[in-house]
């Protein structure tokens, strides 16, 4: 599939920069660039894959407008699969908007949100899950997000879709084999293995939707509140975690009034830290207000840092965080390791939920187990310890909802199948597993899920 049309847009953040990239993509992108582009030698043609230096000349006033060096690539080996020029600029905004002006005049149109990706997907230079990997390295806030992400595009995930699709093809030709042939025809009504070659297929797709809780943290990051009674160290902590002096620490109660946030890399997971209010009896409505917005982010919470201070007993706005966190993953945390201990541990994992990990003793102000804290707040997030990454993973809702679908239908068949009811009806079960995971990849993903992708990415990509 080549556009008709041609499509131009700037592909550089907007701002100050050493470079600015335009990008154009269609069949007119090469008359346009030998319509504005003024080489410093004589060029007969635009060779493909080649840097070219010179100017850019608007052919309605001859103002030489920058100079530049354009890229010609001929389609369809090019990222949207369509003749594609690339025009390096100085990258100053105005030099930018004037040379885009100059192509759009020459016959290009305004490129829409995600179009090029778009056009590198309908050209089959992309699947759908890669397409959505460009977005998701683009936008990845950690080395483990770019790395996931990177997977993706080079098509770790489409391979393993692609095995299911072709498991699930095998078993589709043996069901429709027993409905078009009789055994007067030398085959089977069904083999023996059929039924057990479901199993491992409906493991192995169940185990891959499984993933998306640990891609999707990977790939958007969480959000983890601090929270405590006023002076056991909150600010103190996420100072220490940040690496850097964010938060106000003073011995006076109260002083964190406002939420303080910042974003910190812990174990390759974008973790959003929040400094909330110490949690007491408010003394006034303003104080009661801010309390009631720290009970509110609590319950919006990924997991909980739950701080209390180990050199004093527990109090009663202890207990009452710690019994205000069912549902959060939790994990407490007990600070000012560097002075006498008087609060019982024992007594803290009384009170926490069953599945919680044990109190993490710490020291905010010298640093005393914060590596150990780091870890713990990884793996409580991730539900699993760093090095059991899985080979692929999944990231995004719609995958694991086809996913689901897919081992559902499988199932179904299965059932049908061993259950021995006609195998039509197994056969569209198959064919609907088939059609679950053929959304993945786009192969015949809603045209209103396609266009939802590509308008969540940036004008130039």
């Amino acid at each position: 599939m080549t556009s008709r049309d041609t499509i131009a847009a700037i592909a550089t953040p907007s701002g100050l920069g050493g470079i600015g990239l335009i990008r154009v993509s269609g069949p007119a992108a090469e008359p346009i660039g030998r319509r504005l582009f003024r080489p410093s030698r004589r060029l007969v043609v635009f060779v493909s894959h080649h840097l070219i230096r010179g100017e850019i000349v608007s052919p309605r006033t001859g103002a030489v407008l920058d100079d530049v060096l354009v890229a010609f690539m001929k389609g369809p080996h090019t990222y949207t699969g369509e003749d594609t020029l690339e025009i390096s600029c100085h990258g100053g905004p105005l030099i930018l908007r004037t040379v885009l002006e100059e192509i759009l005049a020459a016959g290009a149109r305004p490129a829409q949100r995600g179009e090029f990706t778009k056009r590198a997907f309908l050209n089959e230079r992309l699947d759908l899950s890669q397409a959505e990997a460009v977005l998701d390295l683009i936008t990845a806030q950690t080395q483990r997000g770019m790395a996931a992400a990177a997977g993706r595009l080079k098509g770790d995930l489409s391979d393993r879709i692609g095995d299911f699709r072709s498991a699930v093809i095998d078993l589709l030709a043996v069901v429709e084999a027993s409905i078009d042939f009789s055994a007067e025809d030398g085959v089977e009504s069904l083999p023996g293995d059929t039924l057990q070659a479901f199993q491992p297929l409906i493991d192995a797709i169940t185990a891959l939707a499984a993933t998306y809780r640990r891609g999707r943290i990977i790939r958007e990051g969480v959000r983890v509140v601090i929270a405590g009674r006023p002076n056991v160290g909150k600010s103190s902590l996420l100072n220490r975690l940040l690496g850097e002096k964010r938060a106000i620490v003073t011995p006076i109660p109260g002083t964190t009034r406002d939420f303080i946030e910042e974003t910190v890399d812990i174990g390759g997971v974008a973790v959003r830290l929040t400094d909330t209010a110490g949690i007491r009896q408010p003394e006034n409505a303003i104080e009661q207000e801010g309390i009631a917005l720290v009970w509110e982010r609590l319950a919006a919470a990924d997991a909980v840092l739950l701080l209390l201070d180990g050199s004093a007993t527990l109090t009663a706005e202890d207990r009452e965080l710690l019994a205000g966190q069912e549902g959060t993953p939790l994990l407490a945390v007990v600070n000012k390791a560097d002075l006498p201990q008087r609060l019982d541990v024992g007594e803290i994992a009384g009170l926490l939920p069953e599945a919680a990990r044990p109190p993490i003793r710490i020291s905010a102000k010298y640093g005393a187990g914060i590596e150990e804290l780091t870890a713990a707040i990884r793996d409580t997030l991730l539900a699993a310890p760093a090095e059991e990454e899985p080979e692929a993973m999944i990231a995004h809702l719609r995958h694991k909802a086809a996913l689901e679908r897919a081992a559902a239908g499988l199932t179904r068949a299965r059932d049908s199948l061993r259950d021995r009811r006609a195998p039509e009806l197994a056969a569209l079960e198959l064919r609907e597993a088939l059609e679950a995971l053929g959304e993945i990849t786009g192969g015949n993903a809603p045209e209103e899920v396609v266009e939802r992708i590509f308008t969540r990415f940036c004008v130039g990509k």
